[in-house]
């Protein structure tokens, strides 16, 4: 029994990830169906609707969307920063060193 060969990743619009969310809120369909019927993968699907739950504030066990979007800005904003400081570290050590 061989393994199945990995599907390539795939991108998805924000607007369909919303609407296969609301097909499955709907309730007439499981998850699984969803996903099956759409041709995608189940814990993407479980992922989708969780992530809308936490933006939508029905759950609290994870970060919402906007937290993600600011929580990415803020690490490429302190990488930066952090650049910045060892760039004049070792320029205050050059002149230093050049002034003696």
């Amino acid at each position: 029994m061989g393994k199945k060969p990995r599907r390539p990743r795939r991108a998805f619009t924000p607007e369909f990830k919303a609407e296969i969310v609301e097909v499955c809120r709907r309730g007439d369909r499981s998850i699984v169906q969803v996903a099956r019927d759409f041709d995608l993968t189940e814990t993407a699907v479980r992922e989708w609707v969780r992530q809308a739950d936490l933006d939508a504030g029905t759950r609290s066990d994870g970060v919402t969307s906007d937290e993600r979007e600011e929580l990415a800005r803020l690490r490429r904003e302190n990488r930066r920063l952090r650049e910045d400081v060892d760039i004049l570290k070792r320029a205050t050590a050059f002149f230093a060193k050049e002034t003696r």
